[in-house]
C-alpha cells in the first residue's frame, strides 16, 4: 500500500510540477497557432506544392513547411498525411509530412528548447528535416512504379490555387512572437523593469507547504511547485472551466464566458512572464522585460483577430480548443504516468543500456521509441526523465528522432494507407536514420571535432546520395528485351 501511495504521489508531484512549470508561455500560444494553421491557411495553398510532379527541392521543403504547421502525433498525423497522398501529393513528399510533421512543428520544437536546451532543439530541427528529406526521397525512388501509377490518377486535384489573408497571416505571426516571447532565452527578458513587494507575509509559508505537498528530487528531474506556479494551477483551472461554456460552441457566437475565456489567457500568460519570489516580509513581483514583450505581442493578436470576419475568428477559436481537447488530456494522463515511472526507474538501468553513445545504446532508444506510444509532447518530459536519470544526450536524441514518428497504432494505419511493402520500409528507414542522428549528435556532445562531425554528416548524406543516384540510373535502364 505504502509503494502504490508512493507512486500516485509521484504522479501527482509530476503532474502539478509540468502544469505550473511549461504549460503556459509554451503550450498556451502553441495551441492557438495550432488552431490558426488549422482554421486560416486554406487546403490547397500547402498541397498544391507537393505533387510527383513538382520539382524536388519545392516539394520536400514544402511538405517539411506544411508539417511544422500542424501540432500532430504519429496517430493524427496519418489521417492527414492520407488525405494529401490520395488527393495527389507524391509518395516521397507525403512521407516527409508523415516524418517530419510530428517531431519538427512548432510545438514540439518550442516544448524541446524549453526543457532540453535551445541546442538539442536545434539539433532536433535539423536532423529531422535532413533526414525527413532523405527517407522521402528514398521511398520515392525504392517504390517508384507504384508512385507513378499513383500519380496518373491524382494530379489534377493541385490546380486550385488559394492565398492567405492579410490578417490571418498578421495573427499567425503575431501568435509566433507571443511565443517567442514567453521562450526566449535573453538576459534583456529576464531583466527586472520594475519590482513591487506585496504585503502578504503568509506566501513564504505558503511556499514551504507546497514543498510538503509536493516534496521533489532534482535528481530524478523533479521540480517541485513554486508559490507562482500554485498561481498559475488556479488560473488554469479557471480557463479551463469558462472554456467549456465559452468555446464549446464558439461556431455558434461567442458569449461572456467566450471573453472570459480569453482575457483568462492573456492574464495568465502575462502572470507567467513575471517573476515573483516569497520571502517573510512578503511577496516580490518583478515585471520583467518579458512581460512587456509578451504583452506587446498579445495587443497585436488582438489587433489582427478584430480584422477577421465573424467566420474566421470562430473557426480559429474552435480549432484551438478542438486541439486542447484532443492532446491535452493525454498529455495529462501521459505526465502523470512519468512521475509514477519515475519512482520505479534507477538511474543505473538507465545507464547501462543508453548511458553512452554507440551503436547498440542508440538502437535500444531507437527500438524504445518505435514500439511505445506517448502521445504528442509527451516525449519530450520522459526525454527530460531519461536525461537525468543518465541517459546519453546522443541515445536521447535517436529516441525522440523516432518516439513521434511511429507508434504501433499508426503503423497499421500506414499500412491501411500505402501498403505493408512500404510501411515496413518506412519504420526500417526511420530506424536507420534515427540511430545515425543519434550517433552523429552524440560524438557532438562528447566533444569530437566539429569538423570530423561535420565529416561523418557529409559522408552519410554522400551515401545517400549515391544509392539515389544508383537508383534512378537502374530505374532508367531498359528492360532486357526477350527473345
Amino acid at each position: 500500500m505504502n509503494a502504490f501511495l508512493r507512486l500516485i504521489e509521484g504522479g501527482a508531484g509530476n503532474l502539478a510540477a509540468y502544469l505550473a512549470a511549461h504549460v503556459l508561455l509554451c503550450l498556451l500560444p502553441a495551441f492557438f497557432i495550432a488552431g490558426a494553421m488549422a482554421a486560416l491557411i486554406p487546403k490547397a495553398s500547402i498541397t498544391r506544392w507537393l505533387g510527383r510532379s513538382a520539382p524536388h527541392h519545392v516539394s520536400y521543403p514544402a511538405a517539411a513547411a506544411a508539417g511544422s504547421l500542424l501540432a500532430v502525433c504519429s496517430c493524427t498525423i496519418v489521417p492527414l498525411f492520407a488525405g494529401i497522398y490520395k488527393k495527389g501529393a507524391g509518395l516521397g513528399p507525403a512521407i516527409t509530412f508523415l516524418f517530419f510533421a510530428p517531431a519538427g512543428n512548432v510545438m514540439a520544437l518550442a516544448y524541446t528548447g524549453s526543457i532540453l536546451g535551445a541546442e538539442f532543439a536545434f539539433a532536433r530541427f535539423v536532423l529531422c528535416l535532413l533526414f525527413g528529406i532523405g527517407i522521402g526521397l528514398l521511398m520515392a525512388l525504392i517504390f517508384w512504379r507504384d508512385d507513378a501509377r499513383h500519380d496518373a490518377l491524382t494530379d489534377t486535384a493541385f490546380a486550385e490555387r488559394a492565398r492567405i489573408g492579410g490578417a490571418a497571416l498578421g495573427l499567425l505571426l503575431s501568435l509566433v512572437a507571443v511565443l517567442i516571447a514567453g521562450t526566449l532565452k535573453l538576459s534583456l527578458l529576464n531583466a527586472s523593469v520594475v519590482s513591487v513587494t506585496l504585503p502578504l507575509p503568509g506566501a513564504e509559508a505558503w511556499q514551504a507547504t507546497l514543498l510538503r505537498w509536493v516534496p521533489f528530487d532534482a535528481a530524478k528531474g523533479e521540480e517541485g511547485v513554486s508559490v507562482q506556479g500554485s498561481l498559475l494551477i488556479v488560473l488554469l483551472l479557471a480557463i479551463a472551466l469558462t472554456a467549456w461554456k465559452g468555446l464549446e460552441n464558439i461556431v455558434e457566437g461567442a458569449n461572456r464566458w467566450t471573453w472570459l475565456t480569453l482575457g483568462l489567457a492573456a492574464a495568465t500568460l502575462l502572470v507567467a512572464a513575471m517573476r515573483l519570489t516569497p520571502h517573510s516580509g512578503g511577496l516580490d513581483v518583478a515585471f520583467t522585460g518579458r512581460v512587456l514583450a509578451v504583452g506587446a505581442a498579445l495587443w497585436a493578436v488582438l489587433h489582427h483577430a478584430r480584422r477577421l470576419d465573424a467566420d474566421a475568428w470562430r473557426a480559429w477559436l474552435w480549432e484551438s480548443w478542438r486541439f486542447v481537447k484532443q492532446i491535452f488530456v493525454l498529455l495529462v494522463v501521459g505526465v502523470f504516468v512519468v512521475g509514477m515511472v519515475r519512482q520505479l526507474i534507477q538511474p543505473a538501468w538507465i545507464q547501462n543500456l543508453a548511458g553512452r553513445n554507440d551503436l547498440m545504446a542508440n538502437a535500444v532508444a531507437v527500438v524504445f521509441g518505435v514500439f511505445m506510444y506517448f502521445p504528442t509532447l509527451v516525449e519530450v518530459p520522459v526525454a527530460r526523465m531519461f536525461l537525468d536519470l543518465g541517459m546519453h544526450p546522443g541515445p536521447l536524441l535517436a529516441y525522440l528522432m523516432a518516439d513521434p514518428e511511429l507508434s504501433l497504432q499508426s503503423i497499421l494505419m500506414v499500412a491501411a494507407v500505402i501498403g505493408r511493402p512500404k510501411t515496413a520500409a518506412y519504420v526500417g528507414l526511420v530506424a536507420i536514420f534515427s540511430v545515425v542522428a543519434g550517433l552523429l549528435y552524440g560524438a557532438w556532445v562528447d566533444g569530437v571535432n566539429a569538423g570530423w562531425v561535420a565529416a561523418g554528416l557529409l559522408a552519410f548524406l554522400g551515401a545517400l546520395a549515391a544509392l539515389m543516384a544508383w537508383m534512378m540510373a537502374r530505374r532508367r535502364r531498359p528492360a532486357p528485351t526477350q527473345v
